[in-house]
């Protein structure tokens, strides 16, 4: 596998990422710049999506100093499992680092390959692993900035209308897994 030099300027340089096949079989690890860089290298992600006890999706926008995709609405956490991690505790671990949830009641609904250029700047190539969460109450959000800019709350048919309507709003990987699970009746 060669690994083309990374043109991307970010705090994660050295952390390396799971590389998998399309059917999300482990070939080794790879730094993340070099997964986001040229024509990628597929690895390993996942994306969170809470929903409080209303139903509407906690949605969270990237923070300015995402290398990719900054200030695109995303689900409520998407991130990397790195080598060595449990895949469930990771999320659970992103989603209170990120929006200072405590997450009970996470469950895994599917997971989708894709691949989408960011400008000339970088590419996501992932396996995606969806999770949820639903009928949390009380939330009290705590956001790290770093990670996430604001949030907002969305009624699943509002949602759905936005997503058809301004997709340059939304992160491709966000579309993929809304659509995917408003079709086969998870959301």
């Amino acid at each position: 596998m060669k690994l083309e030099k990374s043109s991307l300027k970010s705090s994660s340089a050295g952390r390396h990422l799971i590389v998998v096949d399309e059917a999300d079989q482990v070939l080794g690890t790879a730094d993340q710049d070099s997964c986001h860089s040229g024509k990628g290298i597929l690895h390993r992600a996942f994306l969170a999506m809470i929903f409080d006890r209303r139903e509407r999706l906690l949605q969270a926008r990237r923070s300015r100093h995402k290398s990719l995709w900054p200030f695109f609405w995303d689900a409520t956490v998407a991130g990397h499992f790195l080598p060595g991690e449990d895949r469930e505790a990771t999320v659970k671990k992103r989603i209170t680092e990120e929006i200072g949830l405590a997450c009970d009641g996470l469950r895994y609904l599917f997971r989708f390959a894709y691949q989408a250029r960011y400008r000339e700047i970088g590419v996501e190539r992932e396996v995606c692993h969806v999770y949820a969460a639903s009928g949390i109450d009380g939330l009290a959000i705590a956001l790290n900035t770093r990670e996430v800019s604001e949030a907002r709350f969305l009624e699943i048919p509002r949602s759905a209308e936005l997503v058809t309507a301004e997709t340059e709003d939304f992160t491709p990987w966000f579309l993929l897994a809304f659509r995917q699970g408003r079709e086969n009746g998870f959301i």
